[in-house]
């Protein structure tokens, strides 16, 4: 399954991520090797959200990260949740779904 975790970012989020940053990074590289990350990144305009995309059994990856994270520990994100995400179409879908055959 794919679970999407979601950050809330401070209004501040641009100005204070600096100082939290390689160690924030540095815990999203060791998951992507370790723990299942695929994917993350900030939005953009407005810099108001982020989006980290894990794959695995449960959301047990997500919300650990999210629990070790200096932004979420240091007040960068204000809040945050994992969803559960039913991705079907795309290079490596939890579970493909294609349109069946036309008929004529």
């Amino acid at each position: 399954m794919h679970y999407l975790l979601i950050y809330e970012l401070a209004p501040d989020y641009l100005e204070r991520r600096g100082e939290f940053r390689d160690e924030h990074l540095r815990l999203a590289w060791d998951a992507q090797q370790d723990d299942g990350l695929i994917l993350g990144g900030a939005l953009n305009d407005p810099a108001d959200k982020a989006v980290l995309l894990f794959k695995g059994d449960s959301p047990a990856a997500a919300e650990a990260f999210a629990g070790n994270d200096p932004y979420v520990k240091n007040g960068i994100v204000k809040e945050w949740s994992v969803r559960p995400w039913h991705t079907v179409v795309g290079d490596d879908p939890f579970q493909a779904v294609k349109p069946e055959e036309e008929t004529e």
